[in-house]
């Protein structure tokens, strides 16, 4: 049984650096993306693939658990790298969550991971997945990607801690920790 690759590998007109897609996003974090209008007809939990307001967010959270039992993901397009590099994120951000704790403290833990400026863009030395992705051919380029790229963390480290608390016990869902070992394609970021 193969991956489950993105639904924007056909999208017309993306902007792309390196081989990453610069997709819109369906967020209130500031940055270079591309704005879809925000929900209003659906949650975050129901939104289906075509809905306008999808973006690749919704998707790395719907397909994180069914494509980290892969150890191997063909890569057909530069959304499947927006999509490889949220589960790899997804999964950095759920290491820094322990069973017991509260979601004040897992959003401290978690959003000062999506904050740090301090992280590896394609083209760096310890990015993990150098020979899947392609650097930036040049310094403004690496710019707009890290600020994309930092937008895409605060965003889904947001809707993560949503899914995580969902239940409004306080506790983080166990379902989602009992994926917080586990590497997609044997890395992390």
């Amino acid at each position: 049984m193969p991956a489950y690759h993105s639904v924007f590998l056909d999208e017309p007109n993306q902007q792309v650096i390196g081989n990453f897609a610069l997709l819109p996003l369906r967020t209130r974090t500031r940055g270079p993306a591309q704005q879809l209008p925000p929900l209003s007809d659906v949650t975050e939990l129901d939104i289906e693939p075509s809905h306008p307001s999808y973006d690749p967010l919704d998707e790395i959270l719907s397909l994180f658990r069914a494509n980290t039992f892969f150890r191997n993901f063909e890569i057909k397009g530069p959304a499947d790298r927006v999509l490889i590099y949220g589960i790899l994120f997804v999964s950095e951000a759920l290491s820094k969550i322990r069973p017991g704790t509260n979601r004040r403290d897992a959003e401290k833990a978690v959003m000062n991971t999506a904050l740090d400026t301090n992280f590896a863009i394609p083209g760096d030395a310890a990015f993990p997945l150098n020979q899947a992705f392609e650097p930036p051919r040049d310094r403004n380029e690496a710019e707009v990607l890290r600020q994309y790229i930092m937008q895409v963390r605060q965003e889904l480290a947001a809707r993560l801690l949503n899914r995580v608390y969902m239940d409004g016990t306080g506790a983080p869902s166990k379902w989602w920790l009992s994926f917080q070992k586990r590497k997609f394609m044997g890395k992390q970021l």
